[in-house]
């Protein structure tokens, strides 16, 4: 069961927050501004760019080098949780800036990708759309494993496609902690990881090398608790519950994108390719 609930104030004073949003600034004539995720003050993801017209766009750099587990929160975190907890939500939100974030309690059931190998979005469906990018003439990498949790049609113009990213590579994940977390899902425990999320919608202006056009609707979920449950869950086959906070301040869409959420979210998944063959 997926729960979307209506928006919320949380966050503290942005200086005060671990992790924010910004737009980095550059000398006039530097080209153009990169849209970022920082984490310490550090720049930790680069997103998508404003335009709207770039490729969707998710890629790791130097500062997305720790988790943000709350050690307060574990118990709760360890099993299933029914609702959207106010306690969880307050707790967690006091990791980012102020403002305005939906709240989404999801079942997923990761597949880990590895960049350039099967399944690749970027290499995939991404260069289906837009080709190549046209200065290094390969496609897009977001420089960190990561994992496809849903995806569904949206309409005959557009496609959701779901991402969950982890703060720290799976490779640096305790082996130990994964394999206690599978053990346990084997007996039917479904854990609950916590994300904060962003909703880009992309589609290009010129489509010249396109095969395949038409609107991408990118929801990433960047992992704040949960990197050994997201692991055990993938290597597994196993479902867990993501709560996450939707920064609605920070999505390239607006308020009708976010409220299609729900339905989208409700209906079964469906490959591009498969809303293709029909």
């Amino acid at each position: 069961m997926n729960i979307v609930g209506e928006p919320r104030r949380l966050g503290v004073p942005e200086p005060e927050a671990r992790l924010r949003f910004e737009t980095e600034l550059q000398e006039l004539g530097s080209g153009p501004r990169r849209r970022l995720l920082v984490l310490d003050g550090k720049p930790a993801f680069e997103l998508s760019m404003w335009c709207g017209t770039c490729q969707f766009l998710f890629q790791r750099l130097e500062g997305a080098n720790q988790t943000l587990s709350l050690d307060a929160m574990q118990k709760r975190l360890a099993g299933r949780i029914s609702d959207l907890d106010a306690d969880i939500l307050d707790a967690f939100g006091s990791l980012l800036p102020e403002g305005d974030y939906l709240p989404l309690l999801l079942r997923v059931e990761p597949r880990l990708v590895l960049p350039g190998q099967e399944g690749d979005y970027f290499s995939g469906e991404q260069v289906a759309t837009w080709g190549p990018n046209q200065f290094w003439g390969l496609p897009e990498h977001p420089r960190t494993p990561y994992y496809r949790t849903f995806e569904t049609v949206v309409d005959d113009t557009a496609h959701l496609y779901e991402f969950v990213v982890p703060m720290v590579p799976p490779s640096w994940n305790e082996q130990g902690r994964v394999e206690e977390y599978a053990e346990r899902m084997a007996r039917g425990s479904v854990p609950t990881a916590v994300a904060v999320s962003t909703l880009d919608l992309c589609r290009p202006a010129v489509s010249i090398h396109s095969t395949d056009e038409y609107e991408h609707w990118g929801l990433t979920h960047f992992l704040l608790d949960g990197h050994h449950k997201l692991a055990a869950a993938a290597s597994a086959g196993r479902p867990v519950q993501l709560l996450s906070l939707l920064a609605l301040g920070e999505c390239l869409a607006g308020p009708d994108d976010h409220e299609r959420l729900a339905a989208l979210r409700s209906q079964p998944r469906r490959s591009r390719g498969a809303r293709l063959e029909r």
